[in-house]
């Protein structure tokens, strides 16, 4: 149903049925994962004029996979990581692990 580089992918797809014997099919909620899951890569400091979108395109080649970013520092709005002077996180995918 959901794409591989979706943040939906990995979700249950639920059926609830409606008193007229109607179903209808939605998502497993999603919880936000903990930041310290994500093996840290860099960090950039957000500067005038850029976006979560084209800060992601840089450093994950995918506008779309902005919702990694987000996941790695516990925000579920784009727009609170494109506040001017904000350090982000850019982090490995959750569960990848790093150089130790």
């Amino acid at each position: 149903m959901f794409s591989i580089n979706s943040r939906y992918y990995s979700l249950a797809v639920l059926k609830y049925q409606t008193s007229d014997g109607r179903q209808i099919a939605y998502v497993s909620r999603r919880f936000l994962p903990q930041g310290s899951e994500f093996d840290l890569l860099l960090q950039h400091t957000v500067a005038r004029g850029e976006r979560l979108d084209n800060i992601t395109a840089q450093y994950l080649d995918d506008p779309q996979q902005f919702w990694r970013i987000c996941d790695a520092n516990e925000v579920i709005s784009p727009f609170e990581l494109e506040e001017i002077g904000r350090v982000i996180r850019i982090t490995l995918p959750q569960g990848i692990p790093g150089p130790r």
